[in-house]
């Protein structure tokens, strides 16, 4: 490769590996840090926060709620819910069945669920907190977290593709000039399998 070819290269990975490695890097330390979460998750105690709420249904909300079988919760029940009881319920589908309604309410970091009997119109509700590393840990997984989070991650992931590849490249143009390059480069490709092959059974 001549001196001006060379030149345009170079400039064009460093421009991409910066950008890159900006778009990369509050997520890469994120990641990094729920990644030794993970890693330890038996030794981090949590003691998750667990709320209770009963309650009654109007008589009119229960007749109401007992004149379908399918879909989201009424918007008038919806509205109560959140008025009376401080419970969020979005348009999520519920669970219907002859005896009551069930809706499930997961989330990044906890867990909630409203059950509502229709018989009696009696409203259980328990919502679950399990802190802020299980809110982190599970943005790391994508457990919960939405359509819009996923595809966050995606795009995350490529940054980080672009960002490792335009490093390579840049290691394979100044590869001349640091003759130890390619022997670290095949350490961090083998250590990996080493360790797989020696200790993984």
């Amino acid at each position: 490769m001549d001196k001006k070819a060379k030149a345009r290269w170079l400039k064009q990975l460093h421009q991409w590996h910066w950008v890159s490695s900006a778009l990369c890097l509050v997520c890469m330390v994120l990641f990094s840090v729920t990644g030794i979460t993970l890693n330890h998750a038996a030794q981090i105690d949590g003691e998750p926060a667990v709320e209770e709420v009963t309650a009654t249904l109007p008589e009119a909300l229960l007749a109401e709620l007992n004149g379908r079988d399918q879909g989201a919760l009424p918007r008038s029940l919806r509205d109560w819910l959140q008025r009376d009881l401080d419970i969020g319920v979005d348009g999520r589908e519920a669970e219907w069945s002859g005896q009551e309604v069930y809706l499930a309410m997961p989330r990044a970091g906890g867990d909630a669920w409203l059950a509502i009997d229709r018989g009696s119109g009696e409203v259980l509700y328990e919502n679950t907190d399990r802190g802020w590393i299980a809110f982190f840990n599970d943005l790391h997984k994508g457990r919960d977290t939405g359509t819009v989070w996923r595809w966050f991650i995606d795009i995350f992931a490529i940054a980080t593709l672009l960002f490792a590849f335009t490093g390579l490249a840049l290691m394979f143009l100044h590869a001349r000039r640091r003759p130890a390059t390619w022997p670290v480069t095949a350490l961090g490709l083998v250590l990996p399998w080493l360790l797989i092959a020696f200790f993984m059974h």
